[in-house]
């Protein structure tokens, strides 16, 4: 079981990963069929990513993790990718977010068993 919670945090952060790679490719590409193109696939995958990490996680555990991945990731894109600043607030944020989704991870949140 811890295995597969592990994997579900997993498909949680590359959830959030897609959903920043979506939004830097909405930004980074000039020809629109390269950007909406990369930007339906990333949505996609993203989504997909989700899904997978609901089978594992509770919904709460798998959207706190999502979002924190994709506000990290796109933050720290911005930063590296654009020459965006990061002021002290947003790595005070940050550290907010990793401390609540680490305490979120160490609950013990039961899911109902699955009816398939």
């Amino acid at each position: 079981m811890a295995g597969s919670h592990q994997q579900g945090y997993l498909w949680a952060v590359a959830a959030g990963a897609n959903a920043a790679l979506a939004a830097i490719s909405a930004r980074f590409f000039s020809s629109l069929f390269l950007k909406y193109g990369l930007v339906l696939f990333f949505n996609a995958t993203m989504w997909g990513c989700y899904v997978n990490s609901l089978k594992a996680l509770s919904s709460l555990q798998a959207t706190v993790t999502n979002f924190a991945a994709n506000f990290l990731s796109s933050g720290l894109a911005g930063y590296l990718l654009f020459q965006e600043s990061l002021s002290y607030r947003w790595f005070v944020g940050a550290f907010f977010i990793i401390s609540g989704v680490f305490i979120l991870s160490q609950s013990n949140v039961e899911k109902p068993p699955r009816q398939d």
